[in-house]
């Protein structure tokens, strides 16, 4: 009686005693994945690239720029630096690292209300880091993000991969002079990056 009723129960349900079986059933587990370092609906922006392109392709570094928290005394500074400077990003949308600091980089332009006296340049590559090659070209690109500073046409200092201090204070001690060469938390790269 009970396996009848079953069967009904089954039945009004819509579902078939097989298909009903074959759901109870348990099933092996997938064999586990590889994790990525973005989520895999991000898109690879590669070239020239504005803000607004990079939000569009890969949505969750506006919630990263949401949780970011610059230092509010190095992003009222970094408004009053010397102009004339040139900051270019290279990032890939597939990169967590290019996530992290490039999104605390975009909150700290909007705190400063649209003020910075720098001339900013975003450049997407490619998961193999070899495009757009036109772009790349004599910049010794290993990781991204890696954020250079130029100051009349020649190379102050660059950041890579993880700012040591915050990406607004390095960015500003690159700009005021106060820092130069490689910053980063990359041991592999340069020896600790020495706070002024």
């Amino acid at each position: 009686m009970q396996t009848r009723s079953s069967a009904l129960l089954l039945a009004f349900a819509g579902l078939s005693a097989a298909s009903a079986v074959a759901q109870l059933t348990p099933q092996p587990a997938a064999p586990p994945t590889a994790v990525e370092a973005a989520p895999a609906s991000a898109s690879v922006l590669v070239g020239k690239v504005t803000r607004e392109q990079v939000e569009e392709a890969a949505p969750e570094w506006v919630l990263s720029e949401g949780k970011a928290s610059p230092e509010a005394a190095a992003v009222r500074s970094l408004g009053k630096v010397a102009p004339g400077a040139t900051v270019t990003v290279y990032l890939g949308t597939w990169c967590g690292d290019s996530q992290r600091e490039v999104s605390r980089l975009f909150r700290t332009l909007d705190e400063m209300g649209g003020s910075f006296p720098a001339a900013i340049e975003l450049i997407g590559v490619d998961e193999t880091k070899r495009e757009p090659k036109a772009l790349l070209a004599g910049v010794d690109l290993e990781f991204v993000p890696t954020i250079i500073v130029r100051r009349g046409g020649q190379e102050v200092g660059r950041i890579v991969e993880s700012s040591p201090h915050g990406i607004e204070v390095d960015l500003l001690d690159l700009l005021e002079g106060r820092a130069k060469g490689v910053l980063s938390l990359r041991g592999d790269l340069a020896p600790e990056s020495p706070k002024p």
